[in-house]
């Protein structure tokens, strides 16, 4: 695992020499940022398998697109069984493939959790997998600062707008200094939102050094997806989408409370 944020010369040096590259979990390459250049400037074959709407097809030369896919990693599983390496699995794998498809599928509450799913699941827990190491691993293992801050966003942060059946919560950077939050300890907060009796849609906005992050989430028909990609230059699945802004933090919640009027009926 090499993080390109922080051993970018290593990283580019790779793959400029690769000659298969695969592209995970993403299917356009502005969403990897400081990334896309190196990969746009890659000459190599790249493979796309992923699971989100509207793939960047020009940027790739083979691969699968498939939305009704819980999760990348059920597909990199589908993958490796299809090519005939299933005895190449071993409990470490499992280990991993198990993490993607319990998280993106919402510990399998998700619509997208089929049948196909369980089987998968079924087979890495044949292999040797412990499922309750993983949970504990990732729901467990929490410093005690996340846990007020969690208190402290839902009681200082939380703005519910009725009229729009909407809830948004906003973190300021001075909120995540004070609780010493790091970027994976807000994962899962847009979630509450929807906990909240008649709301249909969750906005989260995190204050970030060079922009703000958003998460959208929603019940029922609403897209978050097609709302992110007009409005915050993002995009994802129908109920699970994220997105960025790049004005400061009061404008870009202003404007989320601007927009959001446009979809008033939908949201009823």
């Amino acid at each position: 695992m090499l993080d390109y944020e922080h051993n970018r010369e290593k990283a580019k040096k790779i793959i400029a020499e690769t000659d298969l590259l695969f592209c995970l979990d993403f299917n356009i390459l502005h969403r990897t940022k400081h990334l896309e250049q190196p990969l746009t400037d890659a000459n190599c074959v790249k493979i796309l398998i992923d699971h989100h709407q509207q793939p960047q097809e020009e940027a790739f030369n083979f691969g699968v697109s498939d939305t009704s896919k819980s999760s990348t990693c059920e597909m990199v599983y589908d993958f490796i069984i299809g090519s005939g390496h299933a005895a190449a699995l071993n409990t470490q794998i499992a280990e991993c493939l198990y993490t993607g498809l319990m998280t993106d599928t919402g510990s399998f509450r998700f619509p997208s959790t089929t049948a196909a799913v369980h089987r998968a699941i079924a087979h890495l827990k044949e292999i040797g997998l412990d499922h309750t190491i993983v949970h504990e691993h990732i729901y467990d293992n929490f410093l005690e600062g996340r846990l007020r801050f969690i208190g402290y966003a839902l009681m200082n942060r939380l703005e519910v707008l009725y009229e729009y059946n909407t809830a948004v919560m906003y973190i300021t950077s001075a909120d995540l200094n004070r609780y010493d939050i790091k970027t994976g300890d807000t994962e899962g907060l847009v979630n509450y939102l929807l906990t909240i009796q008649g709301i249909k849609f969750g906005a989260l906005v995190i204050d970030r050094d060079e922009e703000r992050k958003w998460s959208f989430r929603s019940k029922g028909s609403f897209d978050v997806n097609a709302f992110a990609r007009k409005h915050f230059e993002g995009g994802g699945h129908i109920n699970a989408a994220g997105g960025r802004s790049g004005e400061r933090l009061e404008i870009a919640l202003e404007k989320f409370k601007q927009v959001i009027t446009e979809y008033q009926n939908q949201l009823q």
